[in-house]
């Protein structure tokens, strides 16, 4: 709260700058297990989650960052059936997932019960009834447990977590090497991950090392961006593969595979999947 008596969220951008977002109404205040969770409604972003003083997601720009981190993956595999997802508390990231039609079974596996089901009551926006869906699977647990110890095999595992740079972050171990070992591990022969990892401008040294591990695990890695405003900067994404490289797709391709597939978005498009990937060497 300002000196004027506005409600503000001050969300640190760096070690430096910060972004303050007005608050028109608090939804939720609420101390989990883990994490400190607010829903609430600003001026300029509409409704927003947010988890430990940051910004998760926002009503009005949320579609940019979830099917920019879902479709890019989902599209390049050729048959994505078996989804893994790893965080995504809102259940944005489900949703995207599931818009696929060769989606047989998409488990997602986060740690904080209780965020999940403030989510499911005050988010329905961004859920959009993801978490009901017969191919959905919610597990209440830690994710780099799972991870360790599935026998499952999966198509594409989609990382979705608070950023790598956040002091004393109960993700930190998911953005190691050794996790992602066993993430490979637990790929079908095509299989695809793709995690979010930050700001590569404002935090160039964790965003080097997460993209130092990815390489030194799976032989097709490229990375991506996006700008989203209620974060005020652009989030790198980074996409490993075993196969399947999504800079050989052509805008035909994607184009046919959304029809195919029934997938509608708001952003995301083969131009914009070419803007991202397109292959230099040709």
């Amino acid at each position: 709260m300002n000196k004027s008596g506005e409600l503000l969220i001050s969300e640190p951008v760096s070690p430096y700058s910060k972004l303050v977002v007005p608050v028109s109404k608090v939804i939720v205040d609420k101390k989990t297990k883990y994490q400190h969770v607010i829903i609430a409604e600003t001026l300029d972003f509409g409704k927003v989650l947010v988890l430990d003083g940051y910004i998760q997601s926002s009503i009005n720009d949320e579609f940019y960052y979830h099917e920019s981190l879902v479709h890019p993956a989902l599209f390049t595999h050729p048959n994505p059936q078996d989804v893994l997802i790893i965080g995504g508390g809102e259940g944005a990231t489900l949703r995207e997932v599931l818009k696929h039609k060769t989606i047989k079974k998409a488990i997602m596996v986060d740690i904080d019960g209780e965020l999940l089901d403030i989510a499911k009551e005050y988010l329905s926006e961004m859920h959009q009834g993801s978490f009901f869906d017969p191919r959905s699977v919610i597990l209440v647990e830690d994710g780099f447990k799972y991870v360790m110890e599935t026998q499952n095999k999966f198509d594409v595992v989609i990382i979705d977590l608070i950023d790598p740079y956040i002091a004393e972050s109960i993700a930190s171990p998911l953005y190691e090497k050794h996790f992602y070992d066993k993430i490979k591990s637990i790929l079908n022969s095509e299989g695809i991950m793709v995690t979010q990892a930050g700001n590569s401008f404002f935090y160039k040294d964790v965003y080097q090392k997460v993209l130092s591990n990815i390489y030194q695990v799976f032989p097709i890695v490229k990375e991506y961006n996006i700008w989203i405003p209620c974060y005020g900067y652009s989030v790198n994404y980074i996409l490993g593969s075993l196969a399947n490289d999504p800079g050989k797709l052509n805008a035909q391709t994607i184009r046919s595979l959304m029809i195919q597939r029934n997938v509608k978005t708001r952003f995301y498009s083969p131009k914009i999947h070419l803007n991202w990937f397109r292959d230099e060497s040709e």
